[in-house]
């Protein structure tokens, strides 16, 4: 790719960038959030057909301005957002064979549905996957629906594979199981290009490392010649200062106590409690019910027994709208699903939590206050968009992430449940995330972190509930404990 250069209203998001790959290497693309990188690899897999350069191939000049363009070259993306890439109705097998379908369009023709099973089945196979070709792609997991993926871009001949953040909703075991297949396809001479922002993944599979900052390219290396402290800086372009805030020591009363939660399916029998002030960690593996138990206590599941008391009155939330009543507030994990309107401008999504205080004589919207609270809220939480009119879906994930949870700030809830808040986000991004947090704690207000990357639990809660398979199984003080303790009990140990 060379000179390569794309705008967006009121954003140059790539600025003349020249990047090149071979086949049979992994290539990592790494930068902080709205470095770019997303956006190029949009670029290269004809996503967006607005950008002015040369795409070359072999020496011969490539014409890429719509998916099936790339695909006829040999390049296929898997993206970040899994769900929306599958139709789930549909079986693995014509999942995979989608490709073909699209392609034979408006050609006159019998489905061979067994040549169709068999086709998919070989795939999986030789991708070493143990899945059925007739399973419906709805009853899939996550790193399932990612193996769909891989399969279907590799069901035409695929010479370069682009991997959006394909680890970041993956266990451990389903993580070493994604790095066996990407290692296999490198052996078949398929060049990977892998986006992520998990430096010790990039060390561990990749063999160059390419860095991005603010829609340029910094550096390209190979990865042995470098470091993650380098890396980091080379991302932020300045010294990575210490992560994590100081933590108070200082808590005042139970806000919230939960007493024998059940939610019928996943919590069992769950007891936890949060002090004003005090961040409380929610550790566990992928799968062990962390985000069952924030959508329980936020009324956004059906809970089956236990009691929730609130600054010591037992409250019973069976909506959203009753727990965002009683002051509690919830950061989701699947932010661009449940925890923001993508489609909506900036402003619109920090005042959404709380119209009723922008609200004139017959419930119109007084727009200027609106506006001037959008405005203020996105100079303190450092939000990079070019106006609060801008739409969210145009931010990048961490920008989105702080949009966020700045509707919740604008809310201004007594209890903040945080899932996985920094799933998909550069370290420098994490910092301001940390820092909002640890400002809310000190602003009294009673937090929970739940996350399965245990070094966050570790750097920034003061005291931590382990999940296993659903359960409550330890409860440590955060300051007498580390991760090798956590990882022990969060795998089952006892």
């Amino acid at each position: 790719m060379k000179n390569i250069s794309i705008e967006f209203p009121g954003v140059k998001a790539l600025n003349q960038v020249d990047f090149s790959i071979e086949t049979g290497v992994i290539h990592a693309l790494i930068g902080a959030n709205g470095a770019g990188k997303s956006t190029l690899m949009k670029v290269l897999s004809g996503a967006y057909d607005h950008y002015t350069g040369e795409i070359g191939l072999d020496g011969q000049s490539l014409k890429i301005r719509t998916p099936k363009n790339a695909q006829d070259a040999g390049i296929q993306i898997v993206y970040q957002e899994v769900d929306t890439a599958l139709i789930p109705y549909l079986s693995v097998a014509e999942n995979i064979m989608l490709l073909d379908s699209v392609h034979n369009m408006g050609k006159k023709q019998w489905i061979k549905w067994k040549e169709i099973h068999d086709r998919a089945s070989k795939i999986l196979a030789d991708l070493n996957i143990n899945l059925s070709s007739k399973k419906l792609v709805s009853e899939l997991t996550l790193a399932e629906k990612q193996m769909v993926l891989i399969a279907r871009a590799i069901s035409k001949q695929c010479r370069f594979l682009i991997l959006d953040e394909p680890t970041a909703p993956l266990s451990h075991t389903e993580t070493t199981e994604l790095f066996r297949i990407v290692r296999d396809l490198k052996k078949q001479n398929v060049g990977i290009i892998f986006i992520s922002h998990r430096l010790p993944e990039i060390f561990e599979i990749c063999d160059v490392i390419t860095v991005m900052r603010n829609g340029e390219i910094v550096v390209k290396e190979k990865s042995v010649e470098t470091t993650p402290n380098k890396v980091v800086e080379q991302m932020l372009g300045q010294k990575l200062e210490e992560q994590f805030p100081e933590k108070s020591s200082t808590f005042g009363n139970n806000v919230l106590e939960v007493k024998g939660l059940n939610d019928g399916e996943k919590i069992n029998d769950l007891h936890i409690h949060v002090k004003a002030g005090e961040i409380v960690g929610i550790a566990g593996l992928v799968g062990a019910g962390k985000t069952e138990l924030c959508k329980a206590l936020f009324g956004s599941s059906k809970r089956t027994g236990g009691e929730i008391f609130l600054k010591g009155k037992n409250v019973r939330l069976r909506s959203p709208y009753d727990a965002v009543k009683n002051g509690l507030a919830l950061v989701p994990e699947e932010r661009r699903k449940e925890g923001i309107l993508v489609l909506e401008s900036v402003e619109a999504n920090l005042t959404a939590a709380n119209l009723g205080r922008f609200s004139k004589a017959l419930s119109f919207l007084d727009r200027q206050k609106e506006k001037a609270t959008a405005k203020q809220m996105i100079s303190s939480l450092g939000i990079k968009t070019p106006t609060e009119e801008t739409k969210v879906q145009n931010l990048s994930g961490g920008n989105q992430q702080k949009v966020a949870i700045g509707k919740w700030l604008v809310a201004e809830a007594d209890v903040y449940i945080f899932d996985e808040p920094t799933k998909g986000v550069d370290v420098g991004a994490k910092r301001d995330i940390f820092n909002l947090i640890s400002g809310l704690a000190k602003q009294g207000k009673g937090v929970i972190y739940a996350s399965s990357e245990l070094s966050e639990i570790m750097g920034i809660t003061n005291r931590v509930y382990v999940l296993y398979d659903g359960k409550s199984v330890k409860e440590l003080e955060t300051n007498q404990t580390n991760e090798e303790e956590l990882l022990f009990y969060s795998t089952g140990g006892r």
